[in-house]
């Protein structure tokens, strides 16, 4: 499922890294996220899109 939607926590879990690191991430808008009244949220497309510009050599 494509459209799948993940909180900070499932995305820290999936990238292996801390919630704190997460939501540091997010809040500097360096993974693309969007929130939902207080709560984060991320498309796992667009998670997907940001690790594979990681892996083409962008740095955060």
């Amino acid at each position: 499922m494509t459209n799948e939607i993940m909180t900070v926590a499932q995305v820290a879990e999936y990238l292996q890294l801390s919630e704190m690191t997460t939501y540091k991430l997010v809040q500097e808008n360096k993974i693309p996220a969007f929130k939902i009244g207080r709560h984060w949220r991320v498309k796992k497309e667009d998670l997907n899109e940001f690790i594979e510009r990681l892996k083409n050599g962008e740095r955060i």
